[in-house]
């Protein structure tokens, strides 16, 4: 997604907007689409200092306007006249700071609320910085991709504007304040993710008939020996090496996270359903909701059990159960196109049973991927076996079992080529020496109709009738898939550093409250007409930088050297996003008297 001006001439006057447009993938090739037409930027109708923060990070109006002076200096010394003798030669500047990207998750943090809630459930002691505070610096450097609390103390604080935001100085900032503000917060779990539901319900008017349920997994670095649930399983990571612990995540059709829960690292995705919807029933009742989970999560057990809770499911089922509607897929009649190249029709339990049925489902698209990746596959072993039948040739093998092992290791490295391509051993005679392969494949073009369709089946328990409107609720998984990635590759949720228990799940905890600021921002970009690229937003916020500039003035006999902290004018195209967020940093200069940098010998 980017921006884009556009210049048009009319009646001999030049006219100049800007458009929102994405590239999107036609069947004539790639295309761009004009997403939102945005106009002209138009000019702020207040001007606010550095003395407003807090009510530009609330979205609140200043309650009093700043002097309109030359160089805008406000703070102590905002009283004095702006107009000063300078020497422009001397004129340097210096202390650049990451300002657009803390600015954005800091407001998303407090128009969440959460600081007011933390600031509710923590009890005040004698520490010198509020713990909601430092919550909201670990969150936001979560949401700017810091992968550690250590690299937010030791280096990261200190290159951006969060001093200035959040009034929390530079050498208070380390990493044991950090790690005890994490165990302040997980201890309120279950509270941030009841206010987070309540807020996305006013925000955004969202319901919660559906709920989506996906399970992944993050690994240690360490031994992590400390954490009872740390252990080796499947690894989505495809780090298998390490300890991992499981997580399954709750969300909304929309993507917005509602809970999660920490497994096991080598527990199995299908034996945490019951933990999850009984916690997620405690929490929020047993209003009858629909419950989308894909094939991984569905056992005859946890069928049975939503069916004893009178919950609604729509669930993903295993490959084996398609071989039931293999003529059905071949007909022609009663598809319901759901999207261009997917079609879906309902069809009768296999069993009979009335309280359950099937949604039959054939994409183009997806069988000739399903197609391609077995020909590949295929391929590939017939090559390898191909290898061996040379080998043989060549010199004929007395032991079976070497043979046998050898073709058994290939093919346990591609089985879904394993199941159709038939290896049979030629010996010498009764008994004899092994002396080549005979291959043969059974599985011609066509042959298999749930191979040739790209075929899946859905299996659900509600009322709709609709085809199209069951594959769409069941789509929408896809949110809790993208809502993964946005963890991993953008809020540093791997790899885990922390070998406690507690520890570790308050720091899944951060992570989580980061991932509601992804999403939250995606949902106020989506109602403002800003398509929902969030990661396009936040590199293009992130280019707003904050500087000193030391300006030496000459006062009667003497020069002084001002130093002034301003935030850079964005380019166009950054403040036009910032006005359709209703987003404003603030104008004009303050007068600062500390410069000195945090340094980490």
């Amino acid at each position: 997604m980017f921006l884009r001006k556009n210049r048009k001439r009319r009646d001999g006057e030049l006219y100049e907007y800007w458009t929102l447009c994405e590239s999107v993938r036609t069947e004539r090739g790639p295309r761009q689409r004009v997403v939102a037409t945005l106009g002209k930027l138009a000019e702020e109708d207040f001007h606010a200092g550095w003395d407003d923060i807090e009510a530009l990070l609330d979205g609140r109006r200043p309650s009093s306007r700043q002097p309109d002076l030359t160089l805008g200096v406000s703070g102590p010394e905002s009283k004095s006249s702006a107009w000063e003798l300078t020497d422009l030669s001397g004129i340097e500047v210096g202390r650049v700071r990451e300002f657009g990207s803390v600015f954005l998750g800091l407001a998303l943090w407090r128009r969440l609320g959460l600081h007011q809630l933390l600031e509710s459930l923590i009890e005040p002691g004698q520490e010198e910085v509020a713990w909601a505070d430092v919550a909201a610096v670990i969150t936001v450097g979560k949401f700017c991709g810091q992968a550690s609390e250590l690299g937010i103390a030791e280096s990261w604080y200190a290159r951006t504007a969060l001093e200035d935001l959040s009034g929390i100085p530079a050498d208070a900032i380390n990493d044991d304040r950090l790690y005890r503000a994490l165990d302040k917060v997980g201890a309120h779990k279950d509270r941030l993710c009841e206010h987070l539901m309540a807020r996305y319900q006013s925000w955004f008017g969202v319901n919660f008939e559906f709920l989506l349920y996906d399970v992944t997994s993050t690994y240690f670095e360490g031994l992590a020996e400390g954490n009872e649930k740390a252990a080796r399983g499947y690894s989505r990571d495809h780090r298998g090496d390490c300890k991992q612990v499981c997580i399954g995540l709750v969300c909304t059709p929309e993507g917005l996270p509602l809970n999660f829960e920490v497994f096991a690292g080598n527990r199995t995705d299908v034996t945490t359903v019951a933990d999850m919807v009984e916690k997620m029933e405690m929490r929020f009742g047993k209003a009858q909701r629909v419950w989308v989970m894909d094939r991984g999560m569905v056992s005859e057990k946890n069928i049975s059990m939503l069916r004893e809770r009178k919950a609604l499911y729509l669930v993903g089922t295993p490959k084996s159960e398609l071989r039931a509607y293999e003529a059905k897929l071949a007909e022609r009649e009663n598809w319901v196109e759901v999207q261009h190249g997917v079609e879906a029709r309902l069809v009768a339990h296999p069993d009979g049973r009335e309280q359950e049925r099937f949604v039959l489902c054939r994409s183009t698209a997806r069988g000739a991927k399903e197609r391609a990746m077995l020909e590949r596959q295929m391929t590939r072993l017939t090559e390898e076996m191909a290898k061996i039948d040379a080998a043989l040739r060549r010199r004929p093998a007395d032991e079976n079992g070497a043979v046998e092992r050898r073709i058994g290791r290939w093919m346990g490295k591609y089985p879904a080529a394993a199941r159709w391509l038939k290896v049979e051993l030629v010996r010498d005679g009764e008994g004899g020496a092994v002396t080549s392969l005979n291959l043969s494949c059974p599985l011609r073009e066509g042959d298999h109709p749930t191979l040739a369709k790209g075929a899946y089946l859905l299996r659900t328990n509600c009322t709709e009738s609709d085809p199209a409107k069951l594959w769409r609720w069941y789509m929408q998984l896809t949110q809790a898939e993208a809502a993964f990635r946005t963890a991993k590759s953008d809020i540093g949720l791997r790899p885990v550093f922390h070998q406690k228990t507690e520890r570790v799940e308050a720091h899944l905890l951060v992570c989580f409250l980061s991932l509601a600021l992804w999403r939250t921002l995606e949902m106020w970009m989506r109602g403002k007409g800003l398509g929902t690229s969030a990661r396009k937003l936040v590199e293009a916020i992130g280019t707003i930088r904050s500087m000193d500039v030391s300006v030496p003035v000459r006062r009667e006999d003497r020069t002084v050297t001002l130093h002034l902290r301003t935030v850079a004018k964005p380019d166009e195209d950054v403040s036009l996003l910032l006005a359709h967020l209703g987003l404003r940093i603030p104008r004009g200069s303050k007068l600062v008297e500390n410069v000195v940098e945090k340094t980490n010998l």
